[in-house]
């Protein structure tokens, strides 16, 4: 009998699967993949773990199809199977990792989350008077799977987990070249137009593999720049200091450290500029003393709201998916001073609706 590491174990575990396809299919049942594993849910699940402790598991083939909003982005879906394994393997090496993120990043954490990114920038911008905020040149095609592979394999001492990773990994390479602009570094050849990257947006794991990707540099601003005012969401990432010049040398020594990772940021758009100016942050703009909505974020809810409003009167979705359409929007701008942008966008809807 193969011998296993206690924590593939784990991953392979009947309970650990049995929460992973929980977990998968939540608010999914719905769909044909779906409902096809579901009608043999425990056969399903039993060929998984066989195939996981086997070695002999593959992942299958990408579903890709593009979104507009916020902006065009190409999103690779996994066979529901290979999602519930990417559910089961996040289950146990999340906590593993969470321990060593820092409490500023903010992206896909328990707790965490996009308004308590921007109440903590807020909360940065009261105390101080200068921000650099800045942002990864395609964040998830550029993602080198070499320099993945090292940094996971610095928490993940287990061969075979590691095998697993590496498995997954695998999978996605190529996904995302055609969305991938290249980037020449020192010492590069040739032969690194030929190195795997890119991770596949719409994977649990990838979600998670870019904030394990990026944990280094987060360190990095925090331990070795000094920067004690610091957060990151996904890619974007702000550090504030009462002190100019101090950013402008964290801007230069970022863009240096950051070819470790073979990526860039967006460098003209990375100024030092006043907080009184407005710091643009996850759909907001930020002031020290109140926030806003974007106006382009403004502009595509109108129309989508519409758009809802239209299908509901001709009777292709019930009230409730329209009540719900709206009360989520409703939630997100609350965290803004939004109360008369709120009755001028249902002004115009009811006006559109006479």
């Amino acid at each position: 009998m193969p011998s296993y590491s206690t924590l593939f174990t784990q991953i392979c575990d009947w309970e650990n699967l049995l929460l992973a396809y929980r977990k998968a299919s939540r608010g999914k049942r719905g769909h044909p993949n779906v409902a096809q594993f579901d009608f043999r849910q425990a056969d399903e699940l039993l060929k998984l773990r066989e195939s996981l402790l086997a070695g002999s598991y593959r992942p299958g083939s990408y579903v890709n199809f593009h979104i507009h909003e916020p902006k065009r982005r190409k999103i690779s879906a996994a066979p529901f199977r290979d999602r519930v394994v990417h559910h089961a393997l996040c289950n146990l090496l999340e906590p593993r990792f969470e321990r060593h993120f820092i409490p500023d990043s903010y992206a896909n954490r328990v707790e965490k989350g996009t308004h308590r990114a921007v109440d903590r920038l807020q909360g940065f911008s009261q105390r101080f008077r200068y921000i650099l905020r800045a942002d990864i040149v395609k964040h998830f095609p550029s993602i080198d799977h070499t320099v993945l592979k090292e940094i996971l394999h610095r928490q993940i001492e287990e061969d075979d987990v590691m095998v697993l990773v590496r498995t997954i990994i695998d999978s996605g390479a190529g996904v995302l070249d055609d969305e991938y602009e290249m980037q020449w570094f020192p010492q590069d050849d040739l032969l690194a137009t030929c190195r795997p990257r890119g991770l596949p947006i719409g994977n649990l794991t990838s979600q998670f593999w870019s904030n394990c990707y990026l944990d280094p540099f987060d360190h990095f601003v925090k331990r070795e720049l000094g920067c004690q005012a610091y957060l990151r969401y996904v890619d974007d990432f702000a550090l504030f200091s009462n002190n100019k010049a101090e950013l402008w040398a964290w801007k230069r020594a970022i863009i240096e450290r950051l070819q470790r990772f073979r990526l860039v940021i967006h460098e003209s758009a990375a100024q030092v500029l006043p907080v009184e100016c407005g710091i643009p942050w996850l759909g907001f703009v930020v002031y020290p003393t109140h926030r806003r909505i974007k106006s382009r974020k403004v502009r595509n809810a109108t129309r989508h709201l519409g758009e809802r409003m239209q299908a509901w009167r001709q009777g292709k979705i019930s009230f409730a998916e329209l009540d719900a359409g709206i009360q989520g929007w409703v939630n997100h701008v609350r965290y803004a001073d939004s109360w008369g942008l709120r009755r001028s966008v249902f002004n115009r809807l009811a006006a559109r609706g006479r």
